[in-house]
């Protein structure tokens, strides 16, 4: 391969693109020259992918919201495929996450001679079991984040290899509260909870002002708390908004990106249910997962479960360690409430932090080097 070595990659919105960004890492120190194109954000790019597409393209959620953008999302497939297959041609197609714009594009590929691979099993043991033969159909080899999934997938025919979580490394293990609130300009020892409502336009929508509602609630009943709220970038403007109209004053900080830094920097966190949870249980945060969405869309996603629990740090300790409060329930009364809840029992925070620590250590590998051995092997078979 040496430096010649081309990949086409797709990842959608924040989550996708920082994990792409960690595997684009590993492929640059394994293969210096190597080149990499398709739909991704800024930490890919700043790895020296280019990007055709930005990934927020791609950043929608919900049967009823994909619909609103069908049409320009099928087209930038449909275009992605047709430049790739008419070449030059990448000697690997690896499609991060965003299971259902990637494996359709993986089937097309891969029916035209590109090998595939995937990273991120798609939650087939959570919801939508009929993914599996898909699955299989679309991709030659899956990267897997969970201990638990090769096993799974290997029942079915389909290869794939543990890599741990490339977030188990970037996030320490004991995270400097005290450096990051230097870092963000916080006050040391305020109580300080971070609101993330998504990095997606339809998360913001139906959470946002929520979640702001919540913390002026939170603010009536505890004055001394300061809220810290952080943004991607596309959103920026929206989110100033939303926080304006709030109320809230100085009592909250709006950060450009930087969400690891609130992460490190709060007591807790109100956090919508999606990959960002996970990151907040690596930095040991207790939290409370919320998420409220169009409700078709809620009506067709509920059916679908196999799992009581749609947070990620329950799904992977099989109970409910962390407060989940979904679609009608997620009240701003509710939220504010469980969430202050956090800042006054230390115990229960001393024993969530335990388990984090646990998760911590059970997704930690050599993510860079397991996953590029991988590539190598699909490359060269």
């Amino acid at each position: 391969m040496g430096d010649a070595l081309r990949l086409a990659l797709v990842a959608g919105e924040t989550s996708g693109d920082l994990l792409a960004g960690l595997l684009l890492g590993g492929v640059r120190e394994r293969w210096p020259g190597a080149q990499a194109c398709g739909i991704g954000g800024p930490q890919m790019q700043a790895r020296g992918f280019e990007a055709w597409w930005p990934s927020e393209k791609l950043a929608v959620r919900g049967y009823v919201e994909v619909l609103r953008h069908y049409r320009e999302i099928v087209g930038i497939r449909r275009q992605l495929r047709e430049r790739l297959v008419q070449g030059p041609r990448p000697q690997l197609f690896i499609g991060v996450d965003a299971p259902d714009f990637n494996l359709d594009l993986e089937a097309g590929l891969k029916a035209a001679g590109i090998p595939t691979m995937h990273f991120v099993c798609p939650s087939i043991w959570a919801w939508r079991p009929d993914r599996i033969e898909k699955i299989r159909r679309s991709v030659d080899h899956v990267l897997c984040i969970f201990p638990f999934e090769p096993q799974l997938l290997q029942q079915h025919g389909i290869a794939a290899t543990y890599v741990g979580h490339p977030l188990a490394q970037v996030i320490p293990m004991e995270p400097d509260r005290a450096a990051a609130r230097r870092q963000l300009g916080l006050a040391e020892h305020a109580p300080l909870v971070a609101l993330l409502p998504g990095s997606r336009q339809s998360e913001l929508q139906y959470l946002g002002e929520r979640f702001l509602v919540a913390a002026r609630l939170m603010a009536r009943q505890r004055p001394e708390v300061r809220f810290v709220l952080p943004a991607v970038p596309s959103l920026r403007a929206q989110v100033d908004a939303l926080v304006q109209a709030s109320g809230l004053g100085d009592r909250i900080q709006v950060l450009t990106g930087q969400s690891h830094a609130a992460l490190a920097a709060c007591d807790a966190t109100l956090i919508a249910s999606g990959t960002a949870t996970l990151e907040a249980a690596l930095f040991k945060r207790p939290m409370v997962i919320a998420y409220n969405m169009n409700w078709l869309s809620w009506q067709i996603m509920r059916r679908k479960q196999l799992q009581p629990w749609v947070g990620l740090p329950n799904i992977l300790s099989n109970e409910f360690v962390v407060p989940e409060y979904l679609q009608d329930r997620a009240t701003p009364e509710a939220l504010a409430s469980a969430t202050l809840r956090w800042l006054d029992d230390t115990a229960a925070v001393a024993q969530v932090q335990a388990r984090f620590a646990d998760l911590h250590q059970q997704l930690s590998r050599d993510t860079p080097r397991l996953a590029t051995d991988a590539i190598a092997q699909v490359i060269k078979a």
